[in-house]
């Protein structure tokens, strides 16, 4: 039997976290408008959380069965959950549910689900759809972007990147999230045209298109932004690198090939603080980068490299001077400035996780939430409990890759068409 790092496996973009220079969209602060939240980085701001559940796990709200297939993390926004949903292999959309019930609604199709005949076969949904205002952005699987309007659903304008940019995906299909920087859209089609394209989020026009020198095509993370060297810049692992992109022009900086799945998996998103990148990839490792100006350009430098460091699809989430992240059977604790183990824990699984008011919440693929301290000093363990009645997996390795949620004392947890609101305060 392979272990997860041994598997090629690849779902929503998974994709993880900016850290404190990131873009940041207007909403309340209690609000997850976008992937890995408020700040891109996995970490909400609310406080006065539950900090230990009962052995049965937090007291459930409700349940919504009927929220379509797929690996997407949902958004949330006021009184309403975003998310994209499939129907089938012909029916891919992004849907408007109740915060209070989850019931819907809407729904507006984007299109059909991409590279059908993927192996291993995991042909679903998988982007986190972004909320800016009352416009909604939305990527399906098949390269599909949509801007429509969040009240209604009412589409405002699409494009094809597989049409429109000559677009070429990996094996398993479109698994980014947009990004909104102002009023500028970054989303990465892959190929050589237009690696990655900027987008006017109002109408869709292209400000600039990045046609990387390797012609990459893209993976699974979603891109993240920061400054470093005195330039602003976006960050984006593709399937053959990581890169930085001038966020004015489209001009490719730097890249760093080292961080490639060597299963072609290339899916956390990079963790970006203080000029620092910290990326993972399956069956690799993970490492980091220091950015810095050199010869009238940007230089990323190797700070370190390990095997044995966050990879999983779950992503890192960085807090204060470290990083926690988990492989395949185990939750890390590290340095981020020098890789440094600090505490090495195993868990049943491989796990997605984000932060609220001092503590981890792990999503594991085993289907499992668990609540842990982020503490340097050790592992502790606040509460464990799997939601009940979910849906049957495909196929043994088939797993929950859906990112856990957290928005107005509610934890959101998804996992194909079961979607579990419960309450954490």
């Amino acid at each position: 039997m392979k272990t997860f790092l041994e598997l090629p496996l690849v779902f929503t973009p998974l994709v993880v976290a900016l850290g404190l220079a990131c873009s940041t969209l207007p909403c309340r602060a209690l609000d997850w408008p976008q992937w890995r939240g408020p700040h891109r980085d996995g970490i909400s701001e609310e406080k006065g959380l539950l900090k230990e559940w009962p052995k049965e796990g937090p007291k459930l709200l409700w349940k919504a069965e009927d929220a379509g297939s797929g690996y997407s993390t949902p958004a949330v926004v006021g009184d309403r959950v975003y998310l994209l949903g499939n129907e089938g292999l012909d029916k891919e959309s992004v849907r408007a549910i109740s915060a209070k019930d989850g019931k819907q609604i809407w729904s507006t199709q984007l299109g059909k689900v991409g590279n059908p005949d993927q192996k291993p076969p995991f042909p679903a949904a998988r982007s986190t759809p972004t909320v800016d205002g009352n416009a909604l952005y939305a990527l399906g699987s098949d390269g599909d972007l949509a801007c429509v309007e969040a009240s209604t659903g009412k589409l405002r304008w699409q494009k094809s990147l597989r049409l429109d940019f000559k677009g070429k995906p990996g094996q398993w299909a479109y698994s980014e999230s947009p990004l909104i920087d102002g009023n500028t859209l970054i989303c990465t089609p892959g190929g050589a045209e237009a690696t990655l394209v900027a987008l006017n989020k109002n109408t869709g026009e292209v400000i600039w298109k990045c046609a990387q020198p390797e012609g990459d095509e893209a993976a699974y993370a979603s891109a993240v932004v920061t400054e470093a060297g005195g330039v602003r810049q976006y960050v984006q692992l593709l399937q053959k690198g990581l890169v930085g992109v001038d966020a004015r022009t489209g001009k490719p900086l730097w890249r760093y090939g080292k961080a490639v799945s060597r299963y072609g998996a290339n899916i956390p998103s990079p963790v970006v603080s203080d000029g620092i990148i910290y990326i993972g990839s399956a069956g690799t490792g993970g490492g980091a980068v220091k950015l810095k100006a050199k010869d009238g350009g940007i230089e990323a430098e190797e700070l370190y490299f390990e095997s044995k460091l966050p990879t999983a699809i779950g992503g890192s989430v960085k807090v204060g001077e470290f990083l926690y992240g988990t492989t395949a059977q185990a939750l890390l604790c590290i340095e981020f400035a020098t890789g440094k183990v600090k505490w090495e824990q195993r868990i049943p699984s491989a796990s997605s996780l984000c932060l609220a008011d001092g503590r981890l919440y792990l999503h594991g693929e085993n289907g499992d939430v668990a609540l842990v301290e982020a503490s340097p000093e050790a592992y502790r363990e606040n509460g464990r409990f799997t939601p009940t009645g979910g849906p049957k997996r495909s196929q043994p390795m088939e797993k929950s890759w859906a990112f856990p949620v957290i928005s107005g004392g509610r934890l959101l947890i998804r996992e194909h068409s079961s979607l579990w609101c419960y309450t954490i305060q």
